[in-house]
């Protein structure tokens, strides 16, 4: 058994994408998909399933490493406000050099900055910087860097 992706929904599945490309060095996964048809409505349980996307390749993996799947239906189900604390999916991570330097570049790529950049030593662990932020669709990401202790 193995982890294979994590998939998020958005309205305008080629600027969310650009996001993750410009902000976390995610590469596309060839092919670009465009899906519809019988097969998808009864695998997804979606009426009249019909969406399009792309896999990102994520940083610090090779070519069959997870990837991030963003996709965009033809007909959307819109939600209500995101909360850190709302029931269901609730972030994706990434360890980062710097914290300040991510936080910068999600601000330039239309995300922004949620919490406080915050620092604690977990003990056995090491000190970890982290905060979160929202990428231009409201999604929360993790930004962490660890000083791991030897």
């Amino acid at each position: 058994m193995k982890y294979v992706h994590t998939n998020i929904i958005t309205k305008d599945w080629k600027k969310l994408s650009k996001f993750y490309i410009e902000v976390f060095d995610c590469k596309i996964k060839p092919p670009q998909r465009k899906q519809s048809g019988k097969w998808l409505e009864q695998g997804t349980g979606v009426k009249n399933a019909s969406l399009e996307g792309v896999h990102l390749q994520l940083p610090g993996y090779g070519e069959e490493g997870p990837t991030l799947e963003i996709y965009q239906y033809a007909e959307m189900d819109l939600m209500g406000e995101h909360t850190p604390n709302r029931e269901g999916f609730g972030h994706i991570a990434f360890e980062v050099d710097s914290v300040e330097e991510i936080v910068q570049k999600i601000e330039a790529q239309g995300g922004k900055q949620y919490g406080r950049i915050t620092k604690r030593k977990i003990e056995g662990v090491g000190e970890i910087t982290f905060v979160y932020a929202q990428d231009p669709d409201g999604n929360f990401i993790e930004i962490q860097n660890w000083k791991r202790e030897s």
